[in-house]
């Protein structure tokens, strides 16, 4: 008797992905006759363990040569799971396929709160990210004599050390609020529903992760005023803003440090009976504080201080300011080193305040079962996030584009499914590249730089370039059609190119256009936004094909399917469609067969 289980599979696991408290699931093993004078294993044994507890052994009922078994779980967490077949450990392969081994793994159950729901509106939308120094800049705004403003926009940004040894990070191109709004217009042609700004409050650096004062606009950015109409016009084109939440450390040079005295208030820097004294730990007064990774321009925040919980999650407090000014969500720097506690706290203050806001953390790698600082995260249980960032999908993308190879694409996608929530997945916030990461066009250029000046000025050759475009346009059509949103990193739609800070930050080219590309994301933005909206805003997923080099899968939403094919290899492919087909980026049809060219993708929709 041959075994299949299968998470993803519904005749095996009722409820695909992570599970509400106290709704019942059922677990079967199915079992297939092999040859003559195969039998049944005679006991089948489940076996169960709440993370961090003791082990149970739960037999399984026999069913038509399989194993079946219902389970409630009382308790939100993570549960893992593995099975025994007549003594032999039976458990989590490649693919989460079972397979039988000495030293099986365990599959993943997340057992989520059942009241726990994410934003319907951010969901089948697309993002931008936009780091609003760089973006477009529309007039003149004040700017203070310890910040430099430079004329030469689209020029190299300051990367060396000063004779200190400092980057100092306080050179401005002038991007700000009004251009954002004038270019509404542009962002509207791409599909885009969500701008995530990187931070906005007024700082000393170019970045703003230093907050100098969470309840003022950088007056280089422009006014309070300027941000009010930025958000009224944005909504009436369908947009919402997401601030970016930086509620783990303050800047130095800061109203509630200030180390410099640029500030008026008595800071926790120079005086113990500051207001702000207990937002911070010195290890020696006033040197010896704790900062972010030991950066001392980053001073970290005491998040148990009550004066600091009171300043950002209390009534009139920092979210609920700018929630009132109409934004729609926040994106959390370094959620990892935000306390569980304070996210809880977080959340019930972002959602009594707009139940509709967006919460979506900094997490590098599977946010369901995250470890950090030696502690498992509760992320996604309910009372914390919504979303995170989708580095574990860029990685793996980017990973097919460059070798050809699907296993860790699919791999990835079989855990981001069967590990988090239903209404997490479809909220995941998809990149390719960040302000934290290297462009993805010169990462899929492959060519590689040793030293800084040499990434200052390195360039993809024309050829090159060529290349790495058609890469993106399939690493893109995967970005947009797989589960979650799709971020786009201001630029990387008009082919930016650049190495990792400060050269991923560098001014949009308004003046150059590289309309093959824009065409392109206008015509994912349409698929996604107008045409199949429905379909990628909670739609499932499915594998239809995969080998080595290809990969074809199905989006389903009750109503509407559309498949999607990717083809990184030399070989063609022959699949079978049973009707008539139209594939939406070339606008071609075809009948029954598909031959998938090599080095092809598209999307694929039923007509006839």
């Amino acid at each position: 008797m041959n075994y299949y289980y299968n998470p993803l599979d519904e005749a095996c696991k009722n409820i695909t992905g992570g599970i509400p408290r106290m709704t019942e699931l059922t677990l079967r093993i199915i079992g297939k006759l092999s040859g003559e004078g195969d039998f049944s294993a005679p006991t089948c044994t489940l076996v169960l363990f709440k993370d961090g507890e003791a082990e149970q052994r739960l037999p399984m009922k026999p069913l038509n040569g399989g194993f079946e078994i219902a389970l409630r779980f009382y308790r939100c967490g993570l549960y893992f799971y593995r099975f025994e077949l007549d003594g032999r450990g039976f458990g989590c392969g490649k693919m989460r396929r079972g397979e039988f081994s000495d030293t099986p793994n365990c599959w993943q159950i997340t057992v989520y709160e059942s009241y726990y729901k994410t934003p319907d509106w951010f969901k089948g939308g697309i993002m931008y990210q936009i780091f609003p120094d760089r973006f477009y800049k529309s007039g003149n705004c004040p700017i203070p004599d310890h910040k430099i403003l430079r004329s030469d926009w689209g020029g190299i940004p300051r990367y060396q050390p000063n004779e200190y040894g400092k980057i100092l990070n306080n050179d401005f191109f002038g991007g700000n609020l009004n251009g954002i709004r004038e270019k509404l217009p542009y962002l509207k042609e791409l599909g885009v529903t969500a701008i995530y700004l990187n931070p906005i409050f007024e700082a000393y650096s170019n970045h703003r992760y230093d907050t100098g004062d969470y309840m003022k606009i950088d007056p280089l950015l422009g006014t309070a005023e300027d941000f009010d109409r930025l958000i009224a016009e944005a909504k009436n084109c369908g947009i919402g803003i997401i601030l970016d939440g930086v509620f783990n450390h303050t800047g130095d040079d800061s109203r509630y440090f200030n180390r410099y005295g640029r500030y008026p208030e008595l800071g926790a820097y120079q005086s113990k009976n500051s207001p702000y004294s207990d937002w911070y730990h010195f290890r020696e007064f006033p040197e010896g504080y704790d900062s972010w990774w030991g950066i001392a321009t980053l001073p970290s925040v005491n998040e148990n201080s009550e004066s600091y919980q009171d300043f950002i999650l209390g009534n009139n407090g920092v979210l609920e300011n700018w929630i009132g000014h109409g934004i729609m969500g926040w994106r959390l720097d370094v959620a990892d080193e935000i306390p569980d506690f304070f996210l809880t706290m977080l959340r019930k203050t972002v959602k009594s305040a707009n139940s509709d806001a967006v919460i979506i953390g900094e997490v590098w790698e599977d946010a369901s079962n995250k470890i950090a600082y030696s502690v498992r995260r509760r992320y996604l249980q309910g009372n914390e996030l919504d979303s995170v960032m989708n580095y574990p999908l860029k990685d793996a993308i980017i990973n097919y584009m460059l070798t050809g190879n699907t296993t860790v694409l699919r791999e990835v996608m079989f855990q981001l499914i069967d590990n988090y929530p239903k209404q997490t997945l479809d909220s995941l916030m998809n990149i390719l590249g960040t302000h934290d990461t290297p462009r993805i066009l010169t990462v899929l250029g492959n060519q590689t730089c040793e030293s800084r000046e040499e990434m200052a000025n390195a360039r993809l050759s024309d050829d090159a370039k060529r290349r790495a475009k058609e890469k993106l346009k399939m690493a893109t059509l995967l970005q947009f059609t797989l589960p979650g949103v799709p971020c786009i990193y201001y630029g990387d739609e008009n082919g930016m190119e650049g190495y990792r800070d400060p050269f991923c930050r560098r001014c949009y080219n308004w003046e150059h256009r590289d309309e093959e590309l824009l065409r392109h994301y206008r015509k994912l933005g349409e698929m996604r936004e107008h045409k199949f909206k429905e379909v990628f805003e909670n739609g499932t997923y499915c594998e239809i094909f995969a080998d080595q080099s290809c990969l074809v899968f199905k989006r389903s939403s009750i109503s509407k399917s559309v498949y999607v094919f990717v083809n990184n290899s030399g070989s063609k492919y022959n699949v079978t469609f049973p009707g008539k087909y139209l594939e939406h980026l070339t606008g071609t049809s075809f009948n029954e067969r598909l031959e998938i060219q090599p080095f092809s993708y598209g999307l694929l929709e039923k007509i006839n």
